[in-house]
């Protein structure tokens, strides 16, 4: 009793509809398969004057039997909608089962049996009834799932492969999207079909695209030059582009293969991105005790993720802002090892005997100096306090360093140092002449016969993409908030690195340090931004609103250039940029003022922000960089 009311209860789960269908099918396909249960002519002439009575039992057993067998295997329970051929496969052993235990009740009952021929052809006639009606049932709900999307999106699929056919069919039960075709570069699989779909060639784009919302990119393992060939090639089309993620954020589980998401601006850059070196990479990491100030940023969150996978011995996130360290913390909480030591300190790098008593206890063998102010024009307005922060935390840093015989210092900073036209720039280039100091008065009170005991030096690049501080998020935000882009001069350029080229070409930097060295990455050609902005608007399906197209989507505004920005950058002042170990990495020696001159100057500096007096902080820092462009 309790076996029968537990298939009562599950059986009243299901839907009464396909029990009932199968039911009937499975009494269709006893009448068919017993009445032509014989193969020769004869027989078949013979079966059709009537069913024959001796085999009337399965007529009546078969279709309870059968559909007691697929309710226990929970048959009823699938989702019809998703019927593939596995389920197939399922239906041909359910369905032996079902004629096996057809045949043992036969035996025990003494009832007529039917030859082998009889219960191979009942075999395939069941098995196909039952599987043709699930794909009848899933081809119908499918009709009516793309009646009901009347709003669903036209879109096309760049890349046949395995990727676009399992984001093809990810996609076919949404009521978002409808699939109107492929695009594929191997000329194999062109005007070809994949469920009724036809691929098409690339060059065809002009005739087939009148008529599609967007294109989705599902090609994972493209590589980086052939991306940015089909970005360009497509740009001209004025139509959204969306991609699905690499193969690398696929296998670290990152992202799943029906995840879409915008054209990253890194693929619109006209330079490929800089291999590392693994063995730089991971040269002065492994085993070591790490400090990196200002980790919640976007150049110390990326440095702190890279350098997690180097296997430090213990890595210390430094930051005074709550919120961006406890995010970065619980984002390389998941990627750190378990013999790795994760240490958040909310702290600030102005606080000299905070950082030494740091460094002391936790035994810190390298720091990377991420922590700064880098908003320009929010350093113009607060420039007392950027000073502050910019220019004593480097100080401070390098004293405990040099104090407590730390192995080596690496400053993050920025193009905007060279010849600065800026208070961040000015005090970032100050920052530069403190290192540069150190390096060389640790070199100097060092003996002939041995190394220096701690080692200085720096980075310098250009903008980094998608950084807290970089105007391309606003760019798109502005996009998609259908305008206007504000661009402070038409014929601004900028030279661009990723994050994560940022983050490797520091830590390989570090590993080629010899002290007071600025390391530089060649960047290739700057870019003008105006032209990016006119790539972002294009992949986001719009067109650009001016005087040849009057009635466009996204105006650019000109506002002018701020107070302190410069129409370019450069990355060097006046020495030259010599060959490293990587062979797009350049090292180069600037002029800067010896310890003895710098801290009476420093001193001075740090008493008129004290005093809060800012034009005569403003003419020290000036005396200090003379290259400041700036009118005091």
């Amino acid at each position: 009793m309790k076996f029968l009311r537990k298939f009562i209860k599950r059986f009243r789960l299901d839907s009464l509809l396909v029990p009932i269908i199968d039911f009937l099918l499975i009494y269709l396909a006893c009448q068919i398969g017993l009445r032509y249960r014989n193969i020769s002519f004869e027989g078949l002439k013979s079966d059709l004057r009537g069913f024959p009575d001796d085999y009337s039992w399965i007529l009546w057993l078969a279709p309870f039997l059968g559909v007691f067998i697929f309710s226990l295997s929970n048959q009823y329970k699938s989702l019809f909608g998703l019927f593939t051929t596995k389920n197939i496969y399922k239906f041909f052993s359910y369905s032996l089962f079902l004629l096996v235990n057809l045949a043992i009740i036969g035996k025990i009952f003494l009832f007529k049996i039917p030859n082998l021929k009889a219960w191979i052809v009942l075999y395939f006639i069941i098995v196909s009834f039952t599987s043709l009606s699930r794909f009848i049932y899933k081809d119908s709900l499918q009709k009516r799932i793309s009646f009901k999307s009347k709003n669903a999106k036209s879109i096309a699929i760049y890349g046949a492969g395995g990727a676009g056919r399992q984001l093809e069919a990810a996609l076919k039960i949404s009521n978002l999207y409808k699939v109107c075709f492929f695009i594929d570069d191997d000329s194999s699989l062109w005007y070809r079909e994949i469920n009724g779909i036809k691929i098409y060639p690339p060059y065809s784009l002009q005739k087939t695209l009148k008529n599609i919302d967007q294109i989705f990119l599902a090609i994972p393992s493209l590589l980086t030059k052939r991306r940015k060939e089909i970005l360009n090639s497509l740009q001209r089309f004025n139509i959204k582009i969306s991609s699905i993620p690499s193969i690398a954020e696929i296998t670290r589980r990152k992202s799943i293969i029906d995840s879409l998401k915008p054209i990253n601006v890194e693929d619109l850059l006209e330079r490929d991105a800089v291999d590392p070196d693994l063995h730089l990479l991971s040269k002065d990491i492994e085993g070591a005790i790490i400090c990196i100030t200002g980790a919640g940023g976007s150049i110390g969150s990326e440095l702190a993720r890279q350098i997690i996978e180097l296997s430090p011995k213990k890595v210390i996130l430094l930051d005074n802002s709550e919120s961006n360290l406890y995010q970065i913390t619980s984002e390389v909480e998941k990627l750190s090892l378990e013999e790795l030591k994760l240490i958040p300190t909310l702290g600030n790098c102005c606080d000299l005997d905070f950082l030494t008593n740091l460094f002391s206890e936790e035994k810190v063998d390298i720091v990377f100096h991420a922590a700064a102010y880098k908003h320009v024009p929010l350093v113009e307005i607060n420039s007392l306090n950027s000073i502050a922060n910019n220019v004593f935390s480097t100080l401070n840093i390098c004293i405990a360093s040099r104090n407590l015989n730390l192995k080596k210092v690496l400053m993050i900073s920025s193009d905007k140092a060279v010849r600065p036209t800026n208070i961040m720039g000015a005090t970032k280039r100050l920052s530069e002449i403190i290192v540069q100091a150190f390096a060389n008065d640790v070199k100097v009170n060092t003996p002939s016969k041995e190394a220096p005991k701690t080692c200085f030096s720096m980075v310098r690049f250009g903008n980094v993409l998608s950084s807290s501080g970089s105007a391309v998020p606003l760019f798109i935000k502005q996009i998609s908030s259908g305008g206007p882009v504000t661009l402070t001069h038409p014929k601004i350029t900028r030279y661009f690195m990723t994050i994560k080229e940022a983050a490797q070409l520091v830590i390989q930097s570090s590993a080629m340090a010899k002290g007071g060295e600025v390391f530089l990455l060649d960047m290739g050609k700057s870019i003008c931004i105006k032209d990016l902005v006119i790539k972002l608007i294009k992949l986001s399906g719009l067109q650009l609103k001016d005087n040849i197209q009057p009635n466009g989507d996204i105006e650019i505004k000109i506002t002018g250039l701020r107070a302190g920005e410069k129409l370019y950058e450069e990355l060097l002042i006046d020495a030259e940029a010599k060959k490293t170990d990587h062979p797009l990495i350049f090292r180069a020696n600037e002029k800067y003022i010896v310890i003895e001159k710098l801290n009476p100057k420093l001193e001075s500096l740090k008493k008129t922000i004290s005093q809060r007096d800012k034009n005569s902080a403003l003419k020290i820092l000036n005396e200090l960089v003379v290259e400041w462009e700036k009118s005091i």
